[in-house]
């Protein structure tokens, strides 16, 4: 075989290999070509403690004071403060709410309330009898929850419920997970620690 011929083939094979590599992914006849749907980049959280009905957000006029980095509410500047106290707390931030999540977390609050409220009445606000409580509203370790020394906290699929359960009182606070919570804690628990 001459030099001119294996070049020929060589080209030949080399072209029908380009157009191999550029119809690749054409769409063929009788085939319909499947619409791009966006996929959350994040599996969503289960959801547990969810309301009855659904809730409606709250009116405009009736929102709550926005939280800083530490989660206090803010309050005209914080001039005196570092300039790079935000940057160097921003792992300690929850996520903001909107009006329908907040909703919704508030009536999930009602539902973690009610159980807790009959623990504490009982007299038992052991580990055991929260996670008890928590169990059947659904709530359980895929959603988060995180019960130590009267704190408790639970992610419901919308928001963070969190607060303290002694036999004398039980607090509640509706929140956003936190972007880099306590490692070993779930997602609602506010990271101690420090960058």
């Amino acid at each position: 075989m001459s030099l001119t011929t294996r070049l020929s083939r060589t080209a030949a094979t080399a072209a029908l290999l380009a157009l191999g590599v550029t119809a690749c992914g054409t769409e063929q006849p009788g085939q319909q070509a499947q619409s791009a749907i966006p996929r959350p980049s994040f599996t969503p959280r289960p959801k547990c403690a969810q309301p009855t009905e659904t809730p409606r957000p709250p009116s405009p006029s009736s929102s709550s004071p926005t939280r800083s980095a530490t989660g206090a509410p803010q309050e005209g500047n914080n001039e005196d403060r570092p300039p790079n106290y935000a940057d160097n707390h921003a792992y300690r931030m929850s996520a903001e709410l909107t009006p329908d999540k907040r909703a919704k977390g508030e009536a999930s609050a009602a539902r973690i309330q009610a159980e807790l409220e009959k623990a504490r009445k009982e007299g038992d606000v052991s580990e055991k009898r929260i996670t008890a409580a928590l169990q059947r509203l659904g709530c359980g370790k895929q959603h988060g929850v995180y019960i130590w020394h009267e704190f408790y906290s639970v992610h419901t699929g919308d928001v963070c419920v969190s607060g303290h359960v002694t036999e004398k009182e039980l607090t509640i606070e509706v929140h956003g997970a936190y972007a880099e919570p306590q490692p070993g804690t779930g997602p609602c628990v506010e990271n101690r620690g420090g960058h």
